[in-house]
């Protein structure tokens, strides 16, 4: 463990991000959910956050991020100082080089600010899978990490010389080109990251069993590249953070019960906070709970600064990307805010 002199040093040159899955609240439209999206990048940029990350998610009616490249252009120009991108694209759905074009369009329009994070997973059940990769050249999973390397040379102009497709290019051309992350919650793609010589952002909020091990091995496996000379990693944290930890807690019992019912298949928005507590969770049910929130962060400033503190020690990395859900949007703004205040950001001026 760090001294307490080293967990100073820690705070101060932790950098947090966003993580913004669009959420849903019971009781607004969808499109409300995006135009929260907007204030909430508006107020984080002004706060002093690293980057805004936008996820994608498919057929669910509690997210309404379906294509982060378009929410990314509109989050971009709504914000000046904070680095926007994908937290992810789904490059397994798409063609690598309509993927290149759309981040090259976006980085030619806010010139390093952009960043364009990459996953495997579907972001959806298996028939909406289907329906995104409909036709008779759809790839399968095997071929993510051929895709993976297109798209790097698409971005790059770098395709090899026998690549049946070194003749194209990914337009508009720049002199900058957007940050590659590759997202996951498992070592494969901690592998891939590695290889390919691209950032790595672990989901902890998904999966926190073996973390730290997989994030070490990246670092061990990295491969320098042109793009990148040596290993960055960040972790997606899910916080919730109030002014007392009781308030909190009451907060974040929205998403429990959203959890527990994506689980049981009842897709839905995310309920207030009251229906939540009212719910009579049976004994497998309130276990399954409890598993959830073992990969959350719940609390009072201080409180929620130490365990970040910890887990960010615990992964070796000087990065957290923060998601936070509730039902009140103004808590949720107010999480980050306090967030900011208790590491101290620097507002941009």
């Amino acid at each position: 463990m760090r001294n307490g002199s080293g967990a100073c040093s820690l705070a101060a040159m932790l950098k947090l991000s966003v993580l913004d899955q669009s959420p849903v609240r019971q009781g607004v439209t969808p499109r409300d959910a995006l135009f929260e999206t907007i204030e909430l990048a508006r107020h984080v940029d002004a706060l002093g956050y690293c980057r805004y990350w936008l996820a994608e998610h498919h057929s669910s009616p509690g997210l309404a991020g379906s294509a982060p490249e378009i929410m990314v252009a509109r989050v971009a120009s709504e914000t000046s100082h904070i680095r926007i991108g994908s937290g992810g694209v789904m490059l397994s759905h798409y063609s690598a080089l309509k993927v290149a074009e759309q981040f090259r369009m976006l980085e030619a329009l806010y010139p390093g600010r952009i960043d364009l994070g990459i996953g495997r997973a579907p972001g959806s059940d298996q028939l909406t899978a289907i329906a995104l990769q409909h036709g008779p050249g759809a790839l399968g999973i095997e071929h993510f990490p051929n895709q993976i390397s297109d798209l790097l040379g698409f971005l790059d102009n770098s395709l090899p010389a026998d690549h049946p497709f070194a003749r194209i290019r990914a337009m508009p051309m720049g002199e900058t080109s957007p940050e590659v992350w590759l997202l996951g919650s498992s070592d494969q793609s901690s592998i891939f990251a590695a290889y390919f010589g691209c950032a790595f952002s672990f989901a902890h909020f998904i999966n926190d069993e073996g973390g730290p091990e997989i994030m070490d091995a990246y670092r061990q496996r990295f491969q320098p590249t042109e793009r990148l000379v040596k290993p960055e990693g960040s972790i997606g944290v899910f916080v919730v953070c109030a002014d007392t930890e009781a308030e909190a807690r009451h907060l974040a019992a929205s998403r429990d019960l959203w959890r527990l019912r994506q689980r049981q298949g009842i897709l839905a928005p995310f309920p207030p906070p009251e229906d939540a507590l009212a719910y009579p969770c049976n004994p497998a049910e309130l276990r399954l709970v409890e598993y959830h929130r073992q990969r959350q962060i719940v609390g009072g400033p201080e409180q929620v600064k130490q365990q970040l503190l910890a887990l960010a020690e615990a992964y070796a990395v000087d990065e957290v990307v923060v998601l936070t859900i509730c039902h009140d949007f103004a808590a949720r703004t107010h999480s980050y805010a306090l967030l900011a205040e208790a590491f101290g950001l620097d507002r941009p001026g």
